[in-house]
């Protein structure tokens, strides 16, 4: 007798979930256009994004400006190996003779300290989340109020570094160097350093001022957000700037 063989149904597949069925299958989204290109992860770009992208700008330029004070210091200490003929002994003998900084440069470095933690506040006030939030859904502005005063007492602290500044410069002339007489290489270097210095933290305050200005007609408060953050970047970047020079015109002489 033959064999028969019978043909056996296949395993139904149970769509109950819950049952011991097969999960349904994963599919990822694909943009809806019926085309199979797969969209994810393209969504408009939002404040965050705006937000890293500055970032990365204000440190590249950051970057640039650490590079250029590290020239300077190199060139500071290539300097102190010049030397120079004497005419009675016919021997080389080094012309760099030491300045002794005035002392108002570190009550100058004390309020720079200080003003980096005043921005520092005013930049984690303004991206604290419940007044942000309270600021998004239109209910006041408590994350500007509360950010407003440590940008002010920042601004004052900046100022008063540079008025610091400019003192030291006239006790420095006082004592025989003078800016238009560039007596010895180390106090050239002195206004040198101090100087570009200045003039670099001038511009943090001048970001401070249009920092402030701009608080009061920027409408959303991610753009207020952005504004603050890298206005305190750069304060930071020239405050620990200043501290390195400072060791090296105390301690590199």
């Amino acid at each position: 007798m033959p064999a028969t063989f019978t043909h056996k149904p296949a395993k139904e597949q149970r769509k109950e979930p819950g049952h011991g069925g097969q999960p349904p299958p994963v599919r990822r989204p694909t943009g809806g256009g019926g085309n199979g290109d797969d969209n994810w992860g393209s969504q408009r770009r939002g404040p965050r994004e705006l937000l890293l992208r500055i970032r990365f700008f204000v440190f590249s330029a950051l970057a640039a400006d650490m590079l250029f004070f590290a020239v300077m210091v190199m060139l500071f200490f290539a300097r102190q190996a010049g030397t120079h003929m004497d005419p009675r002994t016919h021997e080389q003998i080094g012309d760099w003779h030491p300045v002794a900084l005035p002392p108002i440069l570190f009550l100058n470095t004390a309020a720079l300290l200080v003003s980096c933690l005043t921005m520092e506040l005013a930049r984690r006030n303004i991206f604290r989340e419940i007044d942000a939030l309270e600021e998004w859904l239109g209910l006041g502005r408590p994350a500007l109020n509360r950010a407003l005063p440590w940008l002010g007492a920042t601004l004052a602290l900046g100022s008063l570094f540079l008025a610091g500044q400019w003192m030291a410069w006239r006790q420095l002339a006082a004592q025989g160097f003078a800016f238009n007489q560039f007596s010895t290489p180390a106090s050239y270097f002195f206004y040198l350093i101090t100087g570009l210095h200045a003039a670099h933290l001038l511009i943090g305050v001048a970001a401070l001022i249009l920092c402030l200005s701009a608080l009061s007609w920027l409408k959303r408060v991610e753009y207020r957000q952005i504004a603050v953050d890298a206005t305190a970047w750069y304060w930071h970047a020239m405050s620990l700037a200043w501290l390195l020079l400072l060791a090296v015109l105390a301690l590199g002489q």
